[in-house]
């Protein structure tokens, strides 16, 4: 089974200062691996038009969809996309905010299809209303689930 992330409005290259932010250049967005925060998966630029991910995932014996890059934590199952930036005078980029794809927020007629199809696909807005990064726990309706076919070899 494969879990792909599709992102679209991305918040662009710089996200300005504000009340205790210093602001950030240099924005990248990329798919954190399961307790390997510093493992991240593909980064993608954060002006580009458009940011997808292809994820192997696994059920467990409950249901559940597990995997490298599934996480599990308090509060359920999800999928971390991290942002990476540069703050001002600083040489590397580091993470400076995350969004939470939560797994629960899949309805469970999509989950069900999409294990019979062999694929999963979240699609979504990587910009928040206030035009900065997306962060927080992101589910339905800022995510929309769908069940998909797995690419052709």
């Amino acid at each position: 089974m494969l879990l792909r992330i599709e992102g679209h409005a991305l918040p662009g290259r710089d996200c300005p200062p504000g009340p205790g932010f210093h602001g950030v250049s240099g924005i990248e967005v990329a798919v954190q691996r399961k307790d390997r925060p510093a493992e991240l998966l593909d980064p993608q630029p954060g002006d580009a038009p458009t940011a997808a991910w292809t994820l192997p995932c696994t059920f467990t014996a409950g249901g559940e969809l597990s995997g490298p890059y599934v996480q599990n934590r308090l509060g359920g199952r999800f999928v971390c996309l991290s942002w990476l930036g540069r703050q001002p005078q600083e040489e590397s980029s580091r993470m400076f905010r995350r969004a939470k794809l939560m797994l629960a927020g899949v309805p469970p007629q999509v989950l069900a299809e999409a294990r019979r199809r062999g694929a999963l696909v979240g699609r979504l807005a990587l910009t928040d209303a206030k035009g900065t990064p997306l962060c927080g726990r992101v589910v339905p309706p800022a995510i929309v689930w769908s069940a998909g076919e797995p690419p052709k070899p």
